[in-house]
């Protein structure tokens, strides 16, 4: 049994065409872009692209399929040099249960699964080419063609303030908008953490996931997990969200929650952070604001005692580049000498990174390794930052 590093939530900003797929990701966030920054930079074994219902986006990937370039495994799932591409597809959901917009991932293991899901996506979307379309049909109905197809559902960024389960306007629990025998696992979101999920009792008996939901190349890995498989397939994947014959996530490496843009609650207007908020802004004046995921969890935690599973450890980390010191110059001095990102934060050795660029900034990488980097937190759209080293 190996630990694989995994991503299952990266979007693609334009096709093969330089036509838009998800409209506010970055226009340089192509399938092959994408899939090179993951094996040959990030160091990822395991990436979910979920943007694969697009016509477009497939028949690119049948094109490295064509050329060898990329190779359909076996038990699910396509390689790509030393990663292997999981298809997904990111969908909202707006009936009359949830009554407000939520996110979620569908993952298939192979192309032609893909393909009939695409087929039957395409009459209940206005554009099949774009992401995260909203879906004409009930949630019901999406989780049972998921599970026909033999595939993964997943709610995604399940606390933020917009489009997700626990989100703005979303007044339902799970179990009144989705048919909880049909998750396979919840996707935390970046502005919450393990701690935090806990704190809701119907949420007890799934797998929690960390992903990026990677809008542009350099987010990618920005939170991802580390899975016990015996190899990176779509089968060992859904082994391992099932927790079966030893198949499990063995951690979880997510941003601390106060980084997130919607950790705290703030001023609609001004964006101040606002504590035990009643009435207008104490800053402009202003009367709305946009809750953090903090305050909404404190809202939805369950009075009571229940029991807790066991959970792997939730570990902070930031990507490289949110370091201080650590620039564009310093990143790639850093990925010539060592390899990927992941070798980076995850073994290179302190004397080896002292000896490529210092201590200061080697103090820095220990420290989010260790999880010990200060944080400014976010808020209201805002992210929080890295402040420096702890002492």
């Amino acid at each position: 049994m190996n630990n694989f590093y995994v991503d299952l939530h990266i979007h693609i900003g334009r096709n093969k065409h330089q036509q838009p797929v998800k409209i506010t990701a970055s226009k340089n966030l192509t399938l092959t872009h994408l899939l090179e920054e993951a094996s040959d930079r990030k160091g990822m074994d395991m990436i979910g692209v979920i943007d694969c219902h697009a016509p477009l986006v497939l028949e690119e990937l049948e094109e490295h399929i064509e050329k060898g370039s990329a190779i359909p495994l076996k038990d699910g799932g396509i390689r790509f040099r030393t990663t292997t591409l999981i298809l997904g597809s990111e969908i909202e959901v707006y009936d009359d249960n949830c009554k407000g917009p939520i996110h979620v991932l569908c993952y298939f293991a192979t192309m032609e699964q893909m393909r009939i899901f695409s087929n039957w996506l395409k009459q209940r979307v206005t554009n099949i080419e774009l992401s995260s379309q909203r879906y004409y049909g009930t949630a019901h109905e999406l989780q049972i063609k998921v599970k026909e197809l033999d595939g993964l559902f997943i709610p995604a960024h399940i606390f933020t303030p917009f489009k997700s389960l626990y989100g703005k306007g979303v007044e339902a629990s799970l179990t009144e908008i989705l048919l909880p025998e049909l998750i396979d696992a919840v996707e935390l979101g970046l502005s919450s953490d393990t701690e935090m999920a806990e704190q809701i009792k119907e949420l007890q008996s799934y797998t929690f996931v960390t992903n990026s939901d990677a809008h542009s190349i350099r987010k990618i890995a920005r939170e991802y997990q580390s899975i016990a498989m015996n190899e990176a397939t779509f089968s060992e994947l859904k082994l391992a969200l099932q927790q079966k014959h030893n198949r499990q996530i063995t951690a979880n490496f997510g941003m601390n929650p106060k980084l997130g843009k919607y950790h705290t609650t703030v001023c609609e207007n001004c964006l101040q952070p606002l504590s035990n908020h009643q009435g207008p802004c104490s800053f402009c004046g202003h009367a709305k604001t946009i809750k953090g995921v903090k305050d909404r969890i404190t809202e939805l935690s369950t009075s009571g005692e229940f029991t807790k599973r066991a959970r792997p450890p939730y570990v902070y980390q930031v990507p490289l580049d949110f370091v201080p010191g650590i620039g564009p110059k310093t990143l790639a001095k850093l990925l010539k000498a060592i390899g990927t990102e992941m070798e980076i934060i995850h073994h290179a050795n302190e004397q080896d990174l002292i000896e490529i660029v210092g201590e200061k900034i080697t103090k820095s990488i220990l420290a989010l390794r260790n999880g010990t980097l200060e944080i400014q937190q976010g808020g209201g759209g805002k992210y929080g930052r890295v402040i420096n080293p702890k002492a």
